[in-house]
């Protein structure tokens, strides 16, 4: 399991999870169009489960140049061209659903 941890000094965050089938460029293709609209890295963890390659990152919008549905919408094009599925959910939804 690799694991990349940043100081996330607060702000705008966005959780984006990535599952499909393990190949070349996954990372970077996601990664890609975060820069593209600015949004800040501040931790990945990714785990690769046989052939079964799974991710969550979380980001910071604060200095993003897209709204979060428009976002969205750039991972779906890429998860399409790389074969897995990608869903970007603001961090209070994500923990609103996610609680125990």
């Amino acid at each position: 399991m690799n694991h990349i941890r940043k100081d996330d000094g607060g702000g705008n965050r966005v959780i984006i999870s990535v599952i499909g089938k393990d190949r070349v460029g996954i990372i970077a293709g996601v990664s890609g169009v975060l820069k593209e609209a600015n949004v800040n890295i501040l931790d990945i963890s990714q785990t690769i489960m046989q052939d079964l390659f799974t991710m969550i990152m979380v980001g910071d919008m604060t200095e993003s140049t897209v709204e979060l549905a428009e976002l969205k919408n750039l991972l779906n094009e890429e998860a399409e061209k790389l074969g897995v599925r990608i869903d970007a959910q603001h961090e209070d939804v994500f923990r609103y659903m996610h609680r125990i």
